[in-house]
């Protein structure tokens, strides 16, 4: 089974007239994604690429199941579109949104964690089920169904990913960006759990990055596990010069004294296959027995 949406996912789209969400829902639509409704505000009454539209989301739960919200707004409107949400009590949020306020997201992930709203992004592509459900921008016809779970920090190397896992002949299970902004709702750890988890899933991919600890805490989580399915990283950054300072939160707390290569060694003491190359994974998904 996916982890986060399928086929009978039913899906809201928070901004659904602007141009972007017009675009990418009708894509979705005509992927077979269940979107059964959207909001925009001033246009409450109204249908929209034959669904129903609503002014608010509270509007839109009254009438019908709301499974998955995807938020099609200004980077400034996610900490209100995301509050909408969570007090309607939606089980996932996926924002698409570059550049949201940092203290915004300090707010939203207080709401997201005294709620049980799992929240995807923001700046991110989305999630994707292939063949079955699409909540965002990504490129559907470069997904095919398959047993290889994807998650990355960072959206363009998730398509290199998919077609790494293409060319091994694999496919993917559910792919799943959790952001590039500083500041995400969810994490490494939580996507990893959950493809332990999913019978269909036979081994991840996982793209991390130079910003954060993120990459640290899946280790430590990974390395925790009586049972493990096969983990394939690659952490982008790694021909940066020891001590440069790109100006993320932690390089700062750290000194620039956790390099993407300590991230790389701490992984793969954890028992995480880690490639130098992102080459390389198709090369590695061949080799294991699945």
């Amino acid at each position: 089974m996916a982890i986060l949406a399928n086929k009978n996912t039913r899906v809201l789209v928070q901004g659904i007239t602007g141009m972007q969400a017009t675009f990418h829902t009708k894509r979705s639509i005509e992927g077979g994604t269940k979107i059964i409704a959207g909001v925009s505000p001033k246009h409450g009454g109204e249908t929209h690429l034959d669904v129903p539209v609503f002014n608010t989301v509270a509007d839109a739960v009254r009438e019908m199941q709301v499974d998955a919200s995807v938020l099609f707004v200004p980077a400034m409107a996610v900490k209100s579109a995301v509050r909408e949400a969570v007090e309607a009590q939606i089980k996932l949020i996926v924002s698409i949104a570059q550049g949201v306020p940092v203290h915004d997201m300090l707010e939203i992930r207080a709401m997201l964690k005294s709620s049980n709203t799992l929240m995807i992004g923001p700046n991110t592509p989305g999630v994707i089920t292939p063949q079955e459900a699409r909540l965002g921008i990504f490129p559907e016809n470069i997904h095919h169904k398959g047993c290889i779970g994807v998650v990355s920090r960072s959206s363009t190397l998730t398509y290199e990913a998919v077609l790494e896992t293409n060319r091994a002949g694999f496919g993917q299970s559910t792919v799943v960006g959790l952001g590039d902004d500083m500041i995400i709702g969810s994490d490494f750890t939580d996507m990893l759990s959950r493809f332990m988890d999913d019978d269909e899933t036979k081994a991840i991919v996982m793209l991390g990055k130079a910003d954060n600890s993120y990459e640290q805490m899946a280790a430590a989580y990974y390395k925790g596990l009586a049972r493990k399915k096969p983990v394939i990283a690659f952490i982008a950054g790694a021909s940066l010069p020891f001590g440069y300072n790109m100006g993320y939160a932690f390089d700062i707390i750290t000194h620039g004294h956790v390099t993407v290569n300590d991230k790389k060694e701490i992984m793969k003491d954890a028992g995480i296959i880690v490639v130098d190359r992102m080459s390389q994974i198709h090369e590695v998904l061949q080799s294991l027995s699945l």
